[in-house]
């Protein structure tokens, strides 16, 4: 296969829609007699409804019904656990189930009026009655009652901590070098831009087409049908275009389930659309209090692994992430100890967010790490080369590919490394303390089994399809690389859709797998295509009549005999010869499990930071990174960056800035707006730079693709949190480093 677009800079091919506003979003649809609907959320914690005043906002014009659970339709005798490919152990919520409250900020009715307006204003007309419940929502003051995960079907994608290794505890009591530390995450929110909507257009008995915001039309497609007891094929989720995820789309929010019923019952078409505080009603990342203890002999070698972590989750699922296992990927250690619990408490279920556990557990783990260097007196790019390994001792199997030696290399001589005064307090910049911090990332580089379908017409034009989402990540740019590329066609002629259940399958969008499933997925449907093509081209031409499949070269929208110089033979003669005057080939792109069976998948990455700390006031200011990125076969390197820059502005926003904070009074987060949840702005950003190391990896796919969504975020909060100890020599462990917790340290600042 030639490659004259993958590897290119290709602009997106959404672009222009997106710019000018001809791209439409879930809340954009418009349909005749649409009616809206808008949700009352619970004030309580934990308890019962006693009693839901409706007088007021009934009176109100335009309200047609208002829902709550003793008036709500019954739903299909499945259980909600099968009905979302994301679903966690347990029993997932159902809104308005019965008259239990089970976290601060459940739907607790829904209000169907001919208008927006009307709708929200009787909304606020709705008073409740409970009968509270002493509830728990505090982690840090349940943490002796945390327990073991339960097993489900989850497990296969979210393994638990492998079993310990040796007598890590009492080989790091005995370590000459050792770094303890506590680390606290509090709760974020993923506020993408666009908020939780819904357009369920009525289509007649039991058929609706639903316009979702999410990562999974098929997904929802399943969830609502098997939910409301429907056919499959008379449930149509349509979602081109998604305003930003980062995981809070790849489960099916209570928007939907809510306007499917209102629709369902009413017989008319219904919209309903969260309001940014209800975007903190539903999952999050979950809070986190993780303990290390590793230790080292007296030449750095790492010899002892404790990481611990305990996480919360809610009274009915039991949320899990991969928060322990990463050192144990990294540095190899004779004795490990690694362990991960759950505290239930009186919230929503939490739920993946961008990097979910890598995100958490690699701050744990790259800051040890650092303090680990600093203790045996070694730079710390040095103690993690003395520590590399090429095998993941967890699996206990070679990695595919990994050039993270090479991302270290390239990334330190970028950032100018060798200047480094390793003394903490040592480098000052007028009246700011300096400070260099490294860390190293790492994700898991999967990929799951996606269908496409690849349509070629007479006028020569090719389209692509498969269910996959693009949420911004540039989805339909690359597949229409990969698409040129594999039929040796211009990229003008090729176009690639997604977003539609009507398609072929695919799995949610998530876990940065979807470049390889898809990608997979669409070079299976080219070349399906391309063998009807010759198929064709066989009865048609008596020079291609004995060719076989290796003999053709697919280059010019057409297919040339190797080694002759006969004329080629164009897609457009063949296709306008047929009856149809198309040739479709449909195929399932597949992992191969017999390459990949022998190795770990994963991609690495090497972050450089510098950061200025106000000498008076505490103020944390990341002045410039860079990134180093080895992730396999970089399909566009424009779209790529825009993915690994957005990842280091998040991590900037975790590391010094992002928390949902909640009164434990309440049960409730005060900060649910964006005017108060702190997220970094243009100012905050300086200079940041990203380098893709070049890494050939066969074992991962055929194309080589390694997913970018998570790598660029996971390395950057610790990277940013050891700066701030070279530039004060203190250790703050506690995210997000904001002012207050800098100047609370013992040691002054001044």
């Amino acid at each position: 296969m030639q490659q004259k677009y993958i590897g290119q800079p290709v602009s997106r091919v959404d672009g222009e829609a997106k710019v000018t506003g001809s791209a439409k979003y879930a809340a954009e649809f418009n349909v005749p007699k649409l009616r809206y609907g808008y949700v009352v959320n619970s004030t309580i914690a934990k308890g019962k409804i006693i009693k839901i005043n409706l007088e007021r906002a009934m009176a109100v014009q335009g309200v047609i019904k208002i829902y709550t659970h003793e008036n709500r339709p019954s739903t299909a005798w499945l259980s909600f656990n099968y009905a979302d490919m994301d679903a966690p152990p347990g029993k997932p919520f159902v809104p308005m189930h019965n008259n239990k409250i089970v976290y601060n900020g459940q739907p607790i009715a829904m209000i169907v009026a001919e208008t927006f307006e009307q709708a929200r204003y009787a909304a606020s007309l709705v008073t409740v009655e409970y009968d509270k419940e002493e509830h728990e929502s505090d982690l840090h003051a349940h943490l002796t009652e945390a327990r073991l995960p339960k097993k489900g079907l989850a497990t296969l994608l979210k393994p638990g901590p492998p079993k310990p290794k040796g007598e890590a505890e009492k080989i790091y009591e005995a370590s000459p070098v050792k770094a303890a530390g506590t680390f606290v995450h509090g709760i974020e929110h993923h506020n993408p831009m666009e908020m939780f909507a819904s357009t369920v257009v009525y289509e007649g008995e039991k058929k609706l087409t639903i316009f979702d915001k999410t990562q999974g039309t098929i997904n929802c497609q399943l969830y609502v049908a098997n939910v409301f007891g429907l056919p499959f094929k008379n449930v149509r989720v349509i979602s081109h275009y998604v305003g930003g995820a980062f995981g809070s789309g790849l489960r099916p929010q209570y928007q939907l389930f809510l306007a499917v019923m209102a629709s369902l019952d009413l017989k008319k078409s219904v919209r309903l659309s969260m309001n940014r505080h209800q975007m903190f009603t539903f999952g999050h990342r979950p809070a986190t209090v993780q303990k290390t203890k590793f230790g080292a002999n007296d030449v750095g070698k790492i010899q002892a692994i404790n990481h611990e972590s305990i996480g919360e989750t809610s009274q009915f699922e039991d949320y899990t992430e991969i928060v322990v296992n990463w050192a144990n990927m990294l540095y190899p250690s004779p004795n490990t100890k690694l362990q991960y619990k759950l505290k239930p408490l009186d919230v929503a279920s939490p739920m993946d967010m961008r990097a979910p556990g890598g995100a958490t557990g690699l701050h744990a783990v790259e800051v040890t790490i650092d303090e680990l260097a600093y203790q045996a007196k070694m730079d710390p790019v040095d103690f993690r080369l003395l520590n590399y390994t090429d095998m993941d001792q967890t699996t206990e199997k070679p990695y595919s590919s990994k050039e993270l030696k090479e991302c270290f290399k390239q990334a330190a001589d970028k950032f100018g490394w060798k200047n480094r005064n390793p003394e903490p307090r040592s480098m000052r910049r007028n009246h700011k303390l300096i400070g260099w911090g490294i860390a190293t990332g790492i994700w898991e580089a999967m990929q799951l089994p996606t269908r496409a379908e690849a349509v070629l017409t007479a006028d020569g034009k090719l389209t692509v399809s498969s269910a996959t989402s693009d949420f911004g990540t540039g989805t339909y740019t690359v597949m229409a690389q990969i698409a040129a590329d594999c039929m040796g066609m211009d990229l003008a002629d090729v176009s690639f859709k997604l977003g539609d259940s009507d398609m072929p399958f695919a799995p949610i969008s998530g876990g940065s797998f979807t470049a390889a499933s898809t990608g997979t997925a669409v070079q299976a449907a080219c070349l399906g295509l391309r063998k009807k093509l010759l198929k064709k081209a066989q009865k048609m031409v008596a020079a291609f009549t004995e060719a076989e499949f290796d003999d053709i070269d697919f280059t010019d929208s057409g297919l040339h005999l190797k080694n002759n110089s006969g004329p080629p033979l164009s897609y457009r003669e063949i296709v306008a010869a047929t009856k149809e005057k198309t040739l479709k080939s449909k195929n399932m792109g597949w992992p191969n499990a017999m390459k990949q069976r022998k190795f770990t998948r994963a991609t690495h990455s090497a972050v450089f930071v510098e950061v200025e700390v106000d000498e008076d006031f505490g103020i944390v200011k990341v002045t410039r990174m860079v990134t180093a990125v080895a992730a396999g076969k970089i399909l566009n390197p424009k779209t790529a960056r825009s993915q690994i820059l957005g990842g280091m502005v998040w991590g900037i926003s975790k590391a010094l800035r992002e928390e949902s904070v909640m009164d434990h009074r309440f049960g409730k987060f005060m900060n649910d707006s964006l005017a108060e949840y702190h997220l970094p702005v243009n100012a905050d950003i300086n200079d940041l730079e990203v380098i893709f190391v070049e890494e050939d990896d066969k074992i991962v796919n055929d194309l080589g693709i390694k997913g970018l969504g998570e790598i660029g975020l996971v390395a950057v909060p610790p990277a940013i949190a050891n700066a701030v100890f070279h530039a004060t020599g203190k250790r703050v462990n506690d995210l997000p480093i904001t002012m207050d917790k800098v100047m609370d340290y013992a040691s002054p600042l001044v």
